[in-house]
């Protein structure tokens, strides 16, 4: 069963802290939304069928290291 989690990204200077919750977006089955604390930060993210985790939404600026970061530790 998918459960939310606590989670940290890095940022440009600091770290992000926040919450990721599990979501039902699109046609994917397996897709996270972490949010940051003080909500500056969204970012949405979601597993293909070949197991490769891709931003499916989210808020600007954007990391590309971001999905890699929050994907390893979806449990």
């Amino acid at each position: 069963m998918r459960q939310e989690f606590n989670a940290t990204l890095t940022g440009s200077d600091s770290r992000i802290d926040g919450i990721a919750t599990p979501v039902n977006a699109y046609s994917y089955t397996d897709a996270y939304r972490f949010t940051s604390f003080d909500d500056t930060l969204h970012l949405t993210i979601a597993r293909d069928e070949q197991g490769q985790w891709h931003r499916i939404d989210g808020s600007e600026p954007y990391l590309a290291s971001w999905t890699e970061e929050l994907a390893q530790q979806i449990v």
